[in-house]
């Protein structure tokens, strides 16, 4: 499966936390029947994967093993029989990656931005899409914008060199630069990589992915709670789309298709 840089409206990835503790939906799709009926009402609103989160990546949550990954996820997959290919599985644990590989998703979400060689082997012999994420070290100190796009810049330009050296194709490489407590607390990080969205993606010359729904830092900047960030969603999501990027992960996957829509609508010549 390859993706091409197009100036199409941003495929969209829709939100199936199948966990207890997500900071936004924890526990709604913990059941199996639950989680798959979800992924099939994202499949229905206009999401081209639906991405199935079985661990939450907040800083607080905690640790979640392999095998507890496993025992949300597979009756998941189960109940999503042949549907494969238009599943994503959000996790960076490698045992979980090799298990969603061997059921073929479509799409691996790792937010360490797959760090470990000896799973490179596995990655370069199938054909999903994989989704690299930047994450700024817990406790550095943020340089000023500048250098913090140049270092997420950097970070990908080894993270793919390294990839494509063990023989995973660089058309299969999607590229998330992180947002909110990815990035930090304060809303400025996350704010100048969505100011420089374009420039990175033209200089990588590869795909991006933001994932900024319902984030802490559009509540900093709201004053809204989690349940009440979807106009503020809404907002950065577009801005992210007149950016050029390719994916978005959401959890409002019927609003955002509207507005994608409407947008699309506008940039067309009057008649």
């Amino acid at each position: 499966m390859h993706i091409q840089l197009t100036s199409r409206a941003p495929r969209i990835l829709g939100v199936v936390n199948v966990t207890p503790d997500s900071f936004s939906d924890g526990g709604l799709y913990l059941d199996p029947e639950r989680a798959a009926a979800r992924a099939r009402e994202q499949w229905a609103a206009g999401a081209d994967w639906a991405d199935l989160g079985p661990a939450s990546s907040h800083p607080a949550a905690p640790a979640t093993s392999a095998a507890e990954e496993l025992r949300r996820l597979a009756p998941v997959l189960d109940r999503l029989e042949g549907e494969g290919r238009r599943l994503s599985v959000d996790s960076f644990l490698p045992e979980t990656q090799r298990y969603a590989l061997a059921r073929r998703v479509g799409m691996l979400n790792d937010v360490r931005g797959f760090p470990d060689p000896a799973l490179y082997p596995a990655l370069a012999a199938a054909d999903s899409l994989l989704v690299i994420m930047h994450a700024w070290p817990r406790g550095e100190e943020r340089p000023e914008p500048a250098r913090l796009l140049a270092r997420i810049e950097a970070f990908f330009a080894a993270r793919m060199a390294a990839l494509e050296k063990a023989g995973v194709a660089r058309a299969r490489l999607i590229l998330d630069p992180g947002m909110g407590f990815f990035l930090s607390s304060d809303p400025a990080p996350s704010l100048a990589v969505l100011r420089g969205l374009r420039g990175l993606r033209e200089r990588l010359g590869a795909p991006l992915l933001i994932g900024v729904s319902r984030k802490g830092f559009l509540g900093e900047l709201t004053g809204r709670p989690v349940n009440e960030r979807g106009a503020a969603t809404l907002a950065a999501e577009l801005f992210a789309a007149e950016q050029g990027v390719d994916f978005i992960r959401t959890h409002d996957v019927a609003a955002l298709r509207d507005a994608l829509r409407v947008q699309a609508a506008l940039r067309e010549p009057a008649p």
